[in-house]
């Protein structure tokens, strides 16, 4: 008996519509996942700051991001020419650049440059800021452009 492949899953998966884009349950789900998980990781592992940080600037900047890049992507419900017709790869490459780029740039003027100039204590958590932020911004970047972008590519022009 010839061996043959199965193709009916691909088939199944591919006829399936995907769910609609939806920004309020993006934003959400970038909140309630970075939170989660370090929140865990930090009761886990008895790291106090690491807990407060994942419901306060982990998880917060994730829900921010996405809510911004979400909205920039949608455009009103129309997306721009470019964004539909670029890679997908390369998309997310450019939009993850400028968010990471952007909150470390946040980070760092939160971190440095504002209790130097204000009257605002150095605190190890305003320290933390510098790799919070640009990571929460990668990630919610990433994870919002190719969900969003799945649901363009699935959708008939």
């Amino acid at each position: 008996m010839p061996i043959t492949k199965d193709t009916s899953s691909r088939n199944r998966a591919a006829s399936r519509p995907s769910r609609p884009f939806t920004l309020w349950r993006e934003v959400l789900t970038a909140y309630a996942a970075p939170a989660l998980m370090a929140g865990t990781a930090g009761i886990v592992t008895g790291q106090q700051d690491l807990a407060v940080a994942a419901c306060t600037s982990i998880a917060g900047t994730s829900a921010v991001v996405a809510f911004l890049v979400g909205t920039w992507l949608r455009n009103g419900g129309q997306p721009r020419r470019w964004t539909t017709t670029t890679p997908r790869v390369a998309l997310t490459t450019a939009l993850v650049i400028t968010a990471a780029g952007a909150a470390a740039l946040l980070g760092w003027f939160t971190a440095q440059w504002l209790p130097a100039h204000a009257p605002i204590p150095s605190t190890p958590w305003l320290e933390r800021l510098r790799s919070d932020l640009p990571v929460s911004a990668a990630l919610a970047t990433t994870i919002v452009t190719l969900r969003w972008r799945s649901t363009i590519t699935a959708s008939p022009t």
